[in-house]
């Protein structure tokens, strides 16, 4: 028997030889790419705000709303009575006018006077609102407050054109737009001078992003000023930059770069077939088995003539029924370790696997582990 120290060193360099023959497997990362902070976050409490109005459109060309949509007529006669004007809803005909729906977005720090973009929707029968013209109408928003008035001719984009049966259509003429047709009323900015901490928000979730940018900024100003409080906030201590002011202090954050690592996903529209695959998925060693089972059914009608039957004097009408069933050859394709995207595309089509083929085996590979991403399905 060998000595302790000679036995040990024997049983190491075993080790060695071995560790040396295995191969090694190691998981691939994603590849990084180089973004300003500008572009992966938001600024708590600066955003835009949704605002939206009912209101009347009027000088169409008899393609208005019917007499049967009785809001509109409603609408109008409540408008009219404001301006002096009596009406009896109930007998009034009226086919150049159309009621809509005004939305708008009510942009981050907007003052009054500034002009918005508004979308103009139909909300009754109307067969187009092409041609018209927005009366003035208040744009609300969640709280209940006016914060724009929006009025003005129609622009929608399309045409309809034909008769008896021969018609063109381009685009939906219930929807139209109005540039610059909104009017802002009441302010809806903050004030960032007054404030002690910025707070920054990442729009995809990162624990690792949320780190990079906090040691990113204190890099930066060469003091811990940033604080990673979660997967999406950076909080920034704004007392601290004496004599630099908030807006200042945002934009230089703003400007900084980093190394951002996209995570893994894949986008599935079963309704649809399409698939939107990352180029870092990486895939499991996986087997992909696909073939498919044809059914046919065939009718084929058959006259029968009415001498071959007692019991009728004309003849008749048989229906044979064939079924043909084709089993196909399930065709496979197989994916070493660490293949990708493109490996897999190129083999599923090989086997001629179709899109929505392709969205079946995506889940199947994701539910037995083959799948580095996640796979989500909407």
């Amino acid at each position: 028997m060998l000595p302790r120290p000679k036995r040990n060193l024997l049983f190491r360099t075993v080790l060695l030889l071995f560790a040396a023959a295995v191969p090694s497997f190691c998981v691939a990362s994603s590849p990084t790419h180089l973004v300003k902070v500008r572009d992966v976050t938001e600024i708590q409490g600066v955003r835009e705000n949704q605002l939206i109005g009912y209101g009347l459109v009027v000088g169409l060309q008899g393609t208005g709303d019917r007499q049967q949509t009785y809001f509109t007529v409603q609408t109008l006669a409540n408008m009219l009575q404001r301006m002096g004007v009596q009406i009896p809803t109930g007998t009034a005909v009226v086919k150049n006018v159309a009621a809509v729906m005004i939305t708008a977005q009510l942009p981050a720090f907007a003052e009054p006077g500034m002009k918005l973009d508004v979308t103009v929707s139909s909300v009754g029968d109307a067969k187009s609102i092409e041609g018209g013209v927005l009366l003035l109408t208040a744009l609300h928003a969640t709280d209940g407050q006016v914060y724009a008035e929006a009025q003005g001719a129609l622009t929608t984009g399309g045409y309809s054109e034909g008769a008896a049966g021969n018609l063109r259509r381009v685009n939906y003429l219930t929807v139209g737009r109005i540039p610059n047709g909104g009017t802002i009323e009441r302010p809806a900015s903050i004030d960032l001078h007054g404030m002690q901490t910025v707070t920054f928000l990442l729009r995809e979730a990162d624990f690792t992003a949320a780190r990079d940018i906090a040691d990113l900024i204190d890099s930066d100003f060469k003091t811990p000023v940033a604080t990673a409080v979660d997967s999406r906030h950076i909080v920034v201590d704004a007392s601290a930059m004496k004599g630099l002011s908030v807006p200042r202090l945002i934009s230089r954050i703003q400007n900084l770069s980093l190394h951002i690592q996209a995570p893994a996903r894949v986008v599935v529209n079963e309704r649809t077939g399409s698939i939107v695959l990352g180029g870092d998925v990486l895939l499991l060693p996986v087997s992909v088995l696909h073939g498919g089972l044809q059914i046919q059914v065939d009718t084929v009608n058959t006259a029968v003539p009415a001498a071959a039957i007692a019991t009728s004097a004309s003849p008749a009408v048989v229906s044979n029924t064939e079924v043909n069933v084709q089993d196909k050859e399930a065709r496979s394709i197989r994916l070493g370790n660490g293949a990708n995207v493109e490996e897999l595309v190129k083999g599923l089509h090989a086997i001629g696997a179709t899109s929505h083929d392709i969205v079946s085996i995506l889940q199947a590979i994701k539910a037995a582990g083959g799948l580095e991403a996640d796979l989500e399905v909407i």
